[in-house]
């Protein structure tokens, strides 16, 4: 007979039901905007999930995420008790990358599966952590939400690059602005501050995660960045307004990632891969592909049905704990700690002003 982790006890489930109708009671901490906005929908669409318990940064805020999103569920002041509740199967993390490590690996300890918000963790040290964690109990299902960013087309870019139809591919331009911290009065937002955020920059980890997919694995740095306003409210920010990287991956291949809070005025995320016998190009915004020939036009390649890919995040590690056999979900934490090194690799690198291999 099947059944769930329940703390550190398994939770006997009826051999009638199949793996669709297992109940699974989730445990949210962290009950911010993103799972307002993209994590309960999913959530709600699965049969048999019920949101059991809520922490958030007060009882107060958890009590009127519950009265609007979860009635069922019950506030709690602590996410220790969320964590290792013998009322949670599964818990939901969505609080700022600095306590990601700590709570991680408190829930695996007592029995739960564990998806976590992205960014993986404040730190190389602590994405280890988190890592570790998980080899230690690969019974239970662990995911980091992945980036929407090419999720819709991505397997047909991976299928152009492995059928050569640019040829070799050697060299990689990749560019994410926006104006959201140009204006000096706005306080400093989270993600600028080092306390809450650790060592992600804009949207460096997100492109490093996706690239990486698609191209392999980065295995050299170099980079400069710098804060442009460097006080907001009286909050010092130690994040940079922008950062541009060199990278070279395993197979070659050198890229050109350029990263802004700052630019007015900012093109759309767009991302250009050139080879030997043409170019393809990926913007993020709209999901237009387009592939040109050495020697002709780039045109747009429609996705075809088959190879289209859309959120179903919440449904995938749902599955994956419902069911031994099912898929993982992606990005596990393994693979988090593939963009970890090389975020962590850029900070050295801006550091040391210098060329830093990727370990």
């Amino acid at each position: 007979m099947r059944g769930l982790n329940v703390g550190s006890k398994v939770c006997p489930i009826h051999t009638s039901m199949t793996a669709t109708e297992q109940p699974i009671r989730i445990g949210i901490i962290g009950a911010g905007g993103i799972v307002k906005s993209r994590h309960m929908p999913g959530l709600r669409a699965i049969p048999n999930v019920q949101i059991t318990q809520v922490t958030n940064r007060s009882l107060e805020s958890a009590e009127a995420f519950c009265r609007e999103f979860a009635p069922e569920a019950k506030a709690v002041e602590r996410w220790e008790e969320v964590a290792s509740s013998d009322e949670v199967d599964v818990v939901w993390i969505g609080t700022h990358p600095y306590m990601h490590a700590e709570m991680s690996c408190y829930a695996l300890q007592h029995g739960k599966h564990v998806f976590t918000q992205a960014r993986m963790a404040a730190s190389l040290p602590e994405a280890n952590q988190m890592w570790e964690a998980s080899m230690r109990y690969p019974e239970l299902v662990t995911a980091i939400c992945p980036a929407p960013q090419g999720m819709h087309g991505g397997e047909l870019v991976k299928k152009l690059l492995a059928e050569g139809a640019i040829g070799t591919p050697h060299q990689v331009l990749l560019h994410s602005f926006n104006d959201a911290w140009l204006d000096a009065t706005k306080p400093a937002h989270w993600r600028q501050q080092s306390d809450l955020s650790g060592i992600q920059i804009l949207t460096l980890g997100i492109y490093t995660e996706v690239l990486q997919q698609w191209l392999g694995h980065i295995v050299e740095v170099e980079a400069r960045g710098n804060v442009v306003i460097p006080e907001r409210a009286g909050v010092e920010v130690d994040i940079p307004d922008f950062v541009n990287v060199m990278a070279k991956f395993r197979s070659g291949i050198e890229a050109t990632m350029l990263f802004s809070g700052v630019a007015a005025h900012a093109p759309t995320d767009k991302l250009w891969i050139f080879g030997s016998e043409g170019t393809l190009s990926y913007d993020f915004a709209t999901d237009d592909l387009q592939l040109g020939k050495r020697g002709g036009k780039l045109e747009s390649v429609p996705v075809p049905t088959e190879l289209q890919r859309s959120w179903t995040v919440e449904r995938d590690f749902i599955a994956a704990v419902r069911d031994p056999k099912a898929t993982r979900p992606r990005p596990d934490f393994g693979e988090g700690m593939n963009y970890m090194r090389v975020v962590h690799g850029v900070w050295q690198a801006m550091d040391a002003q210098a060329a830093v291999r990727v370990v």
